[in-house]
């Protein structure tokens, strides 16, 4: 459920490093976030551009049930966007590590990468 290959951030954000495009890290929710979320109907995103920083909020995720905000896991530049989700937000709750990413940073260093959880560690904190 919660892929080994991924870095965790404890606001439910994962981190595939290396991201599509270059120097980048690609950002998504986590299985378990869009389950708590519900059905999502709508996604705000971080335009490409964007100067993010770690812990920033950046974006919102809008279901049937509430809005929550999303996080920047990491520092950096928003060099893409899941321009899909404009149409189609359910991409998150259906493939929340595929199809259903949502935006790509570069510049992110490693001691922030490092910080992250894997997702052993990323599960304890689900069961505690």
């Amino acid at each position: 459920m919660y892929p080994e290959d991924l870095k965790y951030s404890s606001e439910h954000e994962w981190v595939r490093n290396p991201g599509e495009t270059e120097g980048s890290v690609r950002i998504g929710i986590t299985h378990y976030a869009q389950d708590a979320l519900g059905d999502i109907v709508y996604v705000s995103l971080p335009e490409v551009g964007t100067e993010v920083s770690a812990g920033d909020t950046v974006g919102e995720l809008e279901s049937t049930k509430s809005v929550s905000d999303v996080y920047a896991p990491v520092t950096g530049k928003v060099v893409a966007r899941n321009e899909a989700l404009d149409g189609s937000p359910e991409l998150v709750n259906a493939d929340p590590y595929g199809d259903g990413w949502l935006f790509e940073v570069a510049g992110a260093g490693e001691d922030e990468l490092a910080d992250l959880m894997d997702a052993g560690s990323y599960q304890s904190t689900l069961e505690s």
